[in-house]
């Protein structure tokens, strides 16, 4: 994956609580971001209008732009809605996709962006990269972090529960990411930046030993947080190594070989279980089922409506996806008789710790 955008290392502003969104137009309207309110403000369907009408009255020189799909045609439609006027800033408000099409276009025009998360599905809220599909498969395009970060738990709560507790498996798939990257230090000699590495492991342990769920304030503050935690990780290493490894590879597989089974957040989750079991990394193993089990995330390929041989045919696959990587996956370079085997062993280890 390309070097991504990093001028920008550490948002001016993050602000994660119920309430957040009351303070958005006070927030639009420092100096820093923009003087006059002269703002573009991107919604996706749903929860993000809602949000725009609430802070429409406080922004009269702001334009409302609708967008959907999450693809690449739909980013490039909005870059050129930017050059039709002069802004301070792209306010993107909503779920992942919107907010990728807001930062991908902000970024491309040159104007800051400031990210207001309705949903915690996957570290996309903070990160530097804008997943977006082009001609049927999703690509990761380096984008500028944004400037702030707003996540208003009233609105995390009114979204799908499902979309959210996706995100438990996006932060606990760092575990896995980071192991790759250490593995990747001792056979290739790859540089591992500490401080990314700290970010992105911080997150991860805090939301693998929460005893909470998404009915507790408390837990979904420690989810977004350890998002954002990672999605500043990234700006820092200038890749997403720290938070992308086999799992992130399997991931990639999945949707470009069985597109539209299951969201970002829950199949790594389920391909950093996988490659945990891979490692032989018994501790991390059982505390990730626990932890996936706990939030109803998915741990086998049926649970993702997969037959094992399709598991198998994207575990082959999967190494294709980021060429430049080295993980478990090409250090093992399993033959398809050799997954299909480990994961037969794989379903058995998850029967004897889950009952």
């Amino acid at each position: 994956m390309p070097l991504l955008a990093r001028s920008v290392l550490t948002p001016l502003h993050i602000d994660v609580r119920r309430g957040a969104v009351a303070d958005l137009a006070a927030i639009l309207s420092d100096g820093r971001i923009s003087a006059g309110g002269d703002v573009a403000v991107v919604v996706g369907p749903g929860q993000g209008e809602r949000i725009a009408e609430l802070i429409r009255p406080s922004l009269r020189s702001a334009d409302v732009f609708t967008v959907a799909g999450g693809t690449l045609d739909a980013a490039d439609d909005l870059g050129a809605k930017l050059r039709t006027r002069s802004y301070d800033a792209v306010v993107g408000i909503g779920g992942g996709k919107t907010i990728d099409v807001a930062k991908y276009a902000a970024t491309r025009r040159g104007l800051p962006m400031v990210s207001v998360a309705t949903s915690l599905a996957n570290d996309g809220i903070a990160s530097p990269v804008a997943s977006l599909i082009t001609e049927g498969l999703k690509g990761s395009y380096g984008v500028h972090i944004p400037i702030a970060v707003i996540v208003d738990l009233d609105f995390v709560e009114a979204g799908p529960e499902r979309h959210n507790r996706a995100g438990v498996g996006d932060v606990v798939s760092n575990i896995s990411a980071l192991a790759d990257w250490e593995l990747a230090r001792r056979v290739r000699g790859e540089r591992v930046d500490g401080l990314a590495a700290s970010l992105s492991r911080a997150g991860a342990e805090a939301v693998l030993n929460h005893p909470g769920d998404m009915s507790d304030d408390g837990f979904v503050t420690v989810l977004a947080d350890a998002l954002i935690s990672s999605g500043l990780a990234m700006a820092i290493e200038g890749t997403s190594r720290p938070c992308s490894g086999g799992c992130h590879e399997i991931m990639h597989a999945i949707d470009a070989l069985f597109p539209g089974t299951a969201s970002h957040g829950e199949l790594a989750g389920l391909g950093a279980l996988f490659c945990t079991y891979l490692r032989g990394d018994e501790r991390r193993f059982v505390e990730m089922t626990a932890c996936l089990t706990r939030h109803g995330l998915p741990r086998l390929p049926a649970e993702v409506e997969l037959t094992d041989d399709q598991f198998v045919e994207a575990v082959q696959f999967a190494p294709a996806t980021r060429p430049d990587r080295y993980t478990i996956l090409e250090h093992l370079a399993m033959s398809a008789t050799e997954t299909r085997e480990r994961l037969a062993d794989y379903a058995g280890a998850l029967r004897d710790h889950i009952g």
